[in-house]
């Protein structure tokens, strides 16, 4: 039987220089170089993310509960945005290897049209990245929240539209009975997590006051996080009581009992290291994938 013989290539011609060593083309071997530093990093993040969550003694954010929003339908859709970007970005690979796939076969339409198809997939990945981590960023409505007894507990509900704030004492920029309806929910959650909110009156930046014109907050769980003096972690508060202690942590004056959104220091969803480890893995995708392009 016939067979096809390996092309011999001597060591001088191999090992020389100037030539692919395995006859193999530059752009292979640099996808190679590619795919392996891309795995190496993405392995250092999870293996140092495993390491760091397993010897955690405390209570890990749940992925469920963190990653729940979606974009017009605000929140209570667990992971269903994350499996609708992980769809994307196959399809726009997908769509990329078609386009390579035209190009062989010298098809001009044809690699327009699936280089404009992958175009507009990763604009819409890309996207749906900056919206979600720009929530993740930001923080739920409601915050994490530090009881009376000193437990931590993340809250799930409805939050009440703030309508408007009315001055009722003058500042530097407002005047009385001036009303603002304009950033109100960034001001609220800046002046709860500062302990600017009494009573229902808010202390504002320019040392002004005003009424909070604020809907009731329903359907609200207390989930306990990390164990206090009189609730453990695991417990959850519904209903009226959870309503009551919620909103006299906000009315009480008191700093940073409330906690929004995540940065390198804090976060509203478990250890500080979580939030760290978040930005980390979403500057690696975001580049990844520009660099697939």
């Amino acid at each position: 039987m016939a067979g096809h013989a390996s092309k011999q290539i001597d060591s001088k011609t191999l090992w020389g220089g100037k030539i692919s060593p395995f006859s193999t083309s530059y752009g292979k071997l640099m996808m190679w170089f590619f795919l392996v530093s891309d795995a190496l990093t993405f392995g250092g993040l999870l293996v140092a993310y495993g390491f760091t969550r397993h010897n955690y003694g405390g209570s890990w954010p749940i992925g469920e509960e963190t990653f729940n929003s979606l974009p017009f339908l605000g929140h209570g859709y667990p992971l269903i945005y994350v499996a609708l970007m992980t769809f994307l970005l196959i399809v726009s690979s997908v769509t990329m290897v078609l386009a390579v796939e035209a190009g062989h076969r010298m098809d001009k339409k044809g690699v327009i049209k699936w280089m404009v198809a992958t175009i507009i997939g990763g604009f819409f990945f890309l996207g749906s990245q900056a919206w979600e981590w720009s929530h993740f960023i930001h923080g739920s409505e409601f915050g994490k929240v530090e009881l009376a007894d000193g437990s931590l507990a993340v809250v799930k509900g409805h939050f009440g539209e703030i309508e408007n704030f009315t001055v009722t004492k003058a500042g530097h920029h407002h005047k009385v009975d001036e009303t603002i309806t304009e950033d109100v929910m960034h001001m609220y959650q800046h002046a709860v997590a500062e302990g600017h909110v009494h009573n229902n009156v808010i202390t504002l930046h320019d040392g002004s006051e005003a009424r909070i014109a604020k809907k009731d907050n329903s359907e609200m769980k207390l989930l306990v996080k990390e164990s206090g003096g009189t609730y453990d972690k695991g417990t959850v508060i519904e209903g009226a009581e959870a309503i009551k202690m919620y909103e006299d942590v906000v009315n009480s004056g008191d700093a940073h009992r409330i906690t929004y959104g995540a940065n390198l220091q804090e976060n509203e969803y478990g250890p500080k290291q979580y939030g760290q480890f978040s930005s980390l893995l979403l500057v690696s995708t975001g580049s990844t994938y520009f660099q697939e392009f």
